[in-house]
């Protein structure tokens, strides 16, 4: 069997399009992410912690270190309970009982937002981007003890169920799935939505200068204390030399990275955790997409949606969007970027 796919049909970009990922930034807070240097001299304070699978980091600016300790325990307190709420793999998490059950009365009011924000992504990107893809990546991870790629019967079978526009939101409370079978991930935007969920308490305590990332995807507010912009790399999906990446410097925006080399499930990377939604298949032509975007829940899910979309429809996109910019890599391993993204 042929790991191949049609390609997403794409339709063009209009200035509604592009407004509509407004939508997505009000909702994860982007007005508080205006960050300033204080002229007080300061020093950089760091903790990794692991969370969501991951390592978090985070760097936090100030001249109190009891202050700037505690702001870090909060960030991460706050960034675990998002964590084990959203997270399929607790068995007694909200999003868990609602896959079991198909439906969830009182949901957490951070629970309906992100699935708020995932559909809007998901109508954004004509459904490139969709959270009921569970039960495809549940199918997938059997390759690697078995070795062999799914049948294109078993996907077809599958893919009856893969419809973000099957989860309803009813009276702000409320969200079950209109039809029985459907199981739902947010890994493509919960952990960028958890991310910001910490930098606004860093911001709430006062602290305007800082940087907090998860597993590649981040925020930066302000600047170090040395004046400077923070230094972010971009590494060659096909290279481990991380002396050797591609650099910019971020100040007050937020940049995440999806690609085929970070969970993989045959040794040639055709097969791995993003899954075009169409097709039942990983993308073909993308091994790395890099967004820089007013918040990390907006930069991730559309570095998972431009993964399945292919460079140069990813990069069309990504041009159409205010304040948005993207850097990519096709499987050769030639990069395209939007005009915006090394200024």
């Amino acid at each position: 069997m042929s790991n191949q796919q049609a390609p997403l049909q794409r339709k063009k970009f209009n200035r509604r399009t592009a407004l509509a990922i407004g939508a997505i930034s009000i909702a994860a807070g982007v007005g508080g992410y205006i960050g300033f240097s204080p002229k007080s001299r300061t020093t950089e304070f760091k903790q990794a912690q692991p969370m969501m699978g991951t390592i978090v980091n985070l760097t936090v600016c100030g001249a109190d270190e009891q202050r700037c300790r505690a702001a870090i325990s909060a960030c991460l307190n706050r960034m675990e309970q998002l964590s084990q709420m959203m997270s399929t793999y607790v068995p007694d998490s909200p999003i868990s009982q609602l896959n079991r059950a198909g439906s969830l009365t009182n949901a957490p009011p951070e629970l309906i937002e992100v699935f708020k924000l995932s559909h809007k992504l998901s109508e954004l990107t004509e459904g490139a981007f969709d959270p009921t893809v569970k039960p495809l990546l549940g199918l997938y991870r059997t390759v690697k003890k078995t070795g062999t790629i799914p049948e294109v019967e078993e996907i077809q079978e599958i893919l009856k169920l893969i419809d973000y526009s099957k989860i309803v939101i009813e009276n702000e409370t409320t969200i079950r799935y209109a039809i029985p079978g459907i199981q739902v991930t947010l890994d493509g935007i919960a952990k960028g939505y958890i991310v910001d969920q910490g930098v606004r308490v860093l911001m709430d305590k006062g602290f305007h200068n800082a940087y907090v990332e998860a597993g590649g995807d981040l925020m930066t507010i302000g600047k170090k204390p040395n004046g400077k912009p923070w230094k972010i790399g971009i590494r060659n999906p096909r290279s481990d030399n991380l002396r050797k990446m591609d650099t910019i410097d971020l100040s007050d925006r937020a940049i995440a990275t999806s690609g085929d080399y970070l969970q993989y499930f045959t040794d040639d990377k055709r097969a791995h955790h993003i899954i075009n939604p169409k097709t039942g298949f990983s993308p073909i032509n993308t091994a790395s997409s890099s967004i820089i975007a007013p918040t990390v829940a907006m930069a991730d899910g559309l570095a998972t949606a431009t993964m399945v979309l292919g460079p140069q429809a990813a990069t069309e996109l990504v041009e159409s969007l205010p304040d948005c910019e993207g850097y990519f890599f096709d499987k050769e391993l030639n990069k395209y970027s939007t005009t915006g993204f090394f200024s």
